[in-house]
C-alpha cells in the first residue's frame, strides 16, 4: 500500500522514470485525493505499464513475506496463492466499473458510482488511513534497520529525556524525510522512487546470495502448518497485494485499454513469484526464527546483507512524501481557499510528519503494524469494496448466477481474513504494548 512500495507500495504509487511519465504521476497524486483535475489519458504503452503495475505491487511487504510464511506454516503457502487470485480478480473488476461510466476516474469515484457520496467516503476513509499507516510503518522499518546495522549506538539524552537508539533512528530519519514533503512539484522524486522494482530485485539476489554463498545455507525444515498463524500470514500476504486504489489510473493512462487484462496478469504473476521465492528462501534460512522484517537476521559483516540493509533503507525515504501527499492535499482541501498557501501546506505536511513519529514510537511493531493494515486495510480495499462496488453498479446481485457465486466467495474471503486478521493483529499489538 514500498505495495506501499503496497511501498510502497502497498498503495505505492507507481513510476517510471522517463519525463514522459510525469504528467502522469501528477495524474496518480491528485486522483487519489479528488476527482477535480483532469489528465490526459490513453498515452502509456503497455509495456511501460507494467512496470507501473509492478512498481505498484512491489513494496516493503517482500520483507515480511518470509515472517508470513513462518507464522502459518508450508501449507499456507496456499494462502498467497488464493489471495493474489483474488487480487487479480478484483482489480479486472475495478476495470469493469469503469467501463461502465467514462467520468469515473479514481477509486473514490468508483464508491461514488455505486453508493453515492457516503461510498466516495468510505473508499476514501480507507485509501487515506492506509496510506497513513504505511509511512508510518517506514518509519518503524528504517528504526529497525538502522538499529540492525548500528548495534552499539547508545541512548540520548535530550531535554532530561533519555530517547533509546531505536527511537533516536527513527526521529532522525523523520528529520531526513521532512524536507521531500515540503515540495510541492512531485516529479522532482520520481528520479529516486523509481527504484522500487529493482529495489525488491536487489533485495531477493542479496538474501539468495546470503544464504547460498555467505554460510547462512537454506537448512531449516519449519512445520508443515501453525493453524493459530493462519490469520496473520492471511494479513500479511493482503498487503502485499494493495495496489488497487492506482489501478483505476494505470487503466485511464493506457493508450490499448484492451491490454489491461493482460498487464495486471503479467504484473501479478512476477510479483507473486517474487514474494513465493523471498517466503521460501527466507523460510529455507531462518526457519521459525525469522523475523518481522528479514534483514534484522541478516549478519551485518557480509557484504551481500548490507546491501539487502542498504536497499531497504533507501526505498522507504523516497517514497514516504509519495505516500502523504494525497492526506496532505485533502487536508487542504478541507479548507477555506484563502488558508491554501505554501505555508500552511507545509505546516500541514510537518504536523502530519510529526504524527506519525509519535505513532512509530508508540507501536514499535512493523510485523504486526503490517498485519493490521493487511486485515483491515488491504482486504477492505483491495478484495471487499471492489466485490461490493461491482455488485451494485453491475446489478449482479439482482440475479443469482457462477458469477454471483464467485463474487459471493471472494467477498466471504475477505470478510474473514479482515475479522480473524484484525483481531489477531489487535492482539498481538497490545501483548507488545
Amino acid at each position: 500500500m514500498d505495495t506501499m512500495t503496497h511501498d510502497e507500495t502497498s498503495s505505492a504509487v507507481p513510476l517510471l522514470v522517463e519525463e514522459e511519465q510525469h504528467e502522469l504521476l501528477g495524474c496518480e497524486l491528485g486522483d487519489v485525493e479528488s476527482n477535480s483535475s483532469y489528465c490526459s489519458t490513453g498515452t502509456t504503452s503497455s509495456f511501460k505499464t507494467v512496470f507501473h503495475g509492478l512498481n505498484a505491487l512491489s513494496g516493503v511487504g517482500i520483507l515480511s513475506i518470509p515472517y508470513a510464511l513462518a507464522s502459518g506454516g508450508w501449507l499456507c503457502l496456499i494462502l498467497l496463492f488464493v489471495i493474489s487470485s483474488a487480487a487479480f480478480y478484483t482489480g479486472l473488476l475495478i476495470q469493469r466499473c469503469m467501463d461502465v461510466d467514462s467520468n469515473i476516474r479514481t477509486y473514490p469515484d468508483i464508491g461514488e458510482h455505486a453508493f453515492g457520496n457516503k461510498g466516495r467516503l468510505l473508499v476514501s476513509v480507507v485509501m487515506f488511513t492506509e496510506l497513513y499507516l504505511v509511512a508510518t510503518g517506514f518509519l518503524i522499518l528504517e528504526g529497525d534497520n538502522l538499529q540492525k546495522l548500528f548495534p552499539n549506538m547508545g541512548s540520548l539524552e535530550v531535554a532530561g529525556f533519555e530517547i533509546g537508539a531505536r527511537q533516536s533512528f527513527v526521529i532522525m530519519v523523520a528529520l531526513v524525510i521532512l524536507p521531500t514533503v515540503w515540495l510541492d512539484n512531485m516529479s522532482i522524486l520520481s528520479y529516486i522512487s523509481a527504484s522500487g522494482v529493482l529495489a525488491c530485485a536487489i533485495i531477493l539476489v542479496s538474501i539468495f546470495w546470503t544464504g547460498a554463498f555467505d554460510g547462512i545455507g537454506f537448512n531449516e525444515k519449519g512445520t508443515l502448518v501453525n493453524w493459530h498463524g493462519i490469520p496473520t500470514s492471511a494479513s500479511l500476504y493482503a498487503f502485499c497485494y494493495c495496489a488497487h486504489p492506482v489501478f483505476p489510473t494505470l487503466y485511464t493512462s493506457m493508450k490499448n485499454k484492451h491490454q489491461f487484462s493482460n498487464v495486471m496478469i503479467l504484473c501479478f504473476i512476477l510479483c507473486t513469484f517474487g514474494y513465493a521465492s523471498m517466503a521460501i528462501l527466507g523460510y529455507l534460512m531462518f526457519g521459525s526464527h525469522v523475523e518481522s522484517q528479514i534483514t534484522l537476521n541478516l549478519p551485518t559483516e557480509k557484504f551481500s546483507s548490507r546491501l539487502a540493509i542498504y536497499t531497504t533503507l533507501v526505498n522507504p525515504i523516497s517514497k514516504y512524501a509519495l505516500m502523504v501527499m494525497p492526506i496532505v492535499n485533502a487536508t487542504k482541501s478541507c479548507f477555506p481557499e484563502n488558508c491554501k498557501k505554501r505555508s500552511f501546506s507545509i505546516l500541514i505536511s510537518t504536523g502530519l510528519v510529526i504524527s506519525s513519529v509519535v505513532v512509530a514510537l508508540a507501536l514499535p511493531f512493523f510485523g504486526d503494524l503490517m498485519s493490521l493494515v493487511g486485515a483491515f486495510l488491504s482486504m477492505t480495499a483491495a478484495i471487499i469494496l471492489p466485490c461490493l462496488c461491482y455488485l451494485k453498479i453491475s446489478g449482479t446481485y439482482r440475479r443469482f448466477g457462477f458469477e454471483m457465486v464467485v463474487l459471493g466467495s471472494v467477498v466471504l474471503l475477505g470478510v474473514a481474513v479482515m475479522i480473524f486478521g484484525t483481531y489477531t493483529s489487535l492482539m498481538e499489538i497490545i501483548q507488545h504494548l
